[in-house]
């Protein structure tokens, strides 16, 4: 195959394709000092699919008797080609230097390329159609961060636009609501609890924002708050049912209860107010500190699982639209880690 690189002067050298590689001889190393294109191997540049493609594109390169359709034709018998072509399409069309990378790119900062810089994303490429595993995305956040890198998730839609997210995985830091809470009583009714006031008085702090008025005088709790508050000992119902039996009850109604109760009681535990999110489509919305606007929504996700990415984007879409940051909390038996998804422009 013969392969003619345009630059200032016109000339041709000689190129080999093995369905991979395209790989000009020594005149096309000025592709990779020039643009930052490429990887250089010896005396030849080797052009990684996507890369090739896009010079074809962009007329700077041409491999004869393939033109740019049939090159995405016989590039496209790997599953996902066009979807990381047209992301590398877009990061290059940003002004951007992007290579082929751990995930499936990495990004330089801008201005920079190989050799005279350092690369500031690693991306992954999705359809919008795709299960996120959430202890994969993790992992590929966590190697990203020993890197010293963003790690950015590139989601292509069935119509080819293309929707950046950054995944952050970190513990959350100390929030601010520390209020200590004395022991109350309580009543139930049915499968709710009434704190009693005592001489008329709510002894629940009123930062701490447990439990919600149900009239003028009686406060009643959450399920989670009732587990909670007789978890730590500072609830005692009147009518002397036990913790597991009242959690054994509240369970049957609610088959996500104990992934919940994980991590609410975490989220207290750590000074923060966590509050249902129903109308939001979540488990929690989460207080730093009594405030009228949390900063948070926070959904339990059981170890090992995952939703589709379509679902993902709806979440974190009302998040962005209400000032929350959206948070997956994926518990591994007793351990939480928190999983923020939040749109970016590259």
């Amino acid at each position: 195959m013969i392969l003619s690189i345009k630059t200032n002067l016109i000339f041709q050298v000689k190129a080999t394709y093995d369905g991979e590689w395209i790989c000009p001889e020594e005149d096309g190393t000025a592709l990779y000092e020039n643009s930052g294109y490429g990887r250089p191997d010896g005396n030849r540049l080797k052009l990684f699919p996507e890369e090739a493609l896009y010079l074809t594109g962009k007329g700077k390169i041409s491999v004869d008797k393939l033109n740019f359709d049939a090159l995405a034709e016989k590039f496209s018998e790997k599953p996902g080609f066009l979807r990381r072509f047209l992301v590398y399409r877009d990061i290059r069309e940003r002004g951007l230097v992007i290579q082929s990378g751990p995930q499936d790119f990495r990004v330089f900062r801008r201005g920079e390329k190989p050799g005279k810089g350092r690369s500031q994303y690693l991306i992954r490429v999705l359809s919008e159609r795709d299960f996120i595993d959430f202890a994969a995305i993790a992992t590929d956040s966590h190697s990203a961060v020993n890197m010293r890198k963003q790690f950015v998730v590139a989601v292509v839609d069935d119509e080819n636009e293309i929707t950046y997210y950054e995944i952050k995985t970190s513990e959350l830091p100390k929030g601010k609501s520390c209020e200590k809470v004395e022991p109350v009583k309580g009543i139930l009714t049915g499968k709710s609890v009434f704190v009693i006031p005592e001489g008329g008085k709510n002894e629940l702090p009123h930062d701490s924002m447990f439990g919600t008025w149900f009239d003028d005088t009686r406060l009643v709790l959450s399920p989670l708050e009732t587990l909670y508050l007789l978890k730590k000992g500072l609830l005692k119902i009147k009518s002397g049912r036990q913790k597991e039996e009242l959690e054994k009850s509240l369970a049957e109604d609610d088959p996500e209860l104990s992934i919940k109760m994980t991590v609410y009681e975490t989220l207290r535990d750590s000074c923060y107010i966590p509050r249902t999110a129903y109308k939001f489509g979540h488990h929690f919305r989460v207080y730093s500190e009594r405030s009228n606007h949390s900063a948070m929504l926070v959904h339990a996700i059981p170890g090992g699982s995952g939703m589709p990415m379509s679902r993902i984007s709806r979440s974190v879409r009302l998040a962005h639209s209400v000032r929350k940051k959206m948070l997956f909390a994926c518990v591994e038996q007793n351990n939480i880690e928190y999983i923020e998804f939040a749109r970016i422009k590259l």
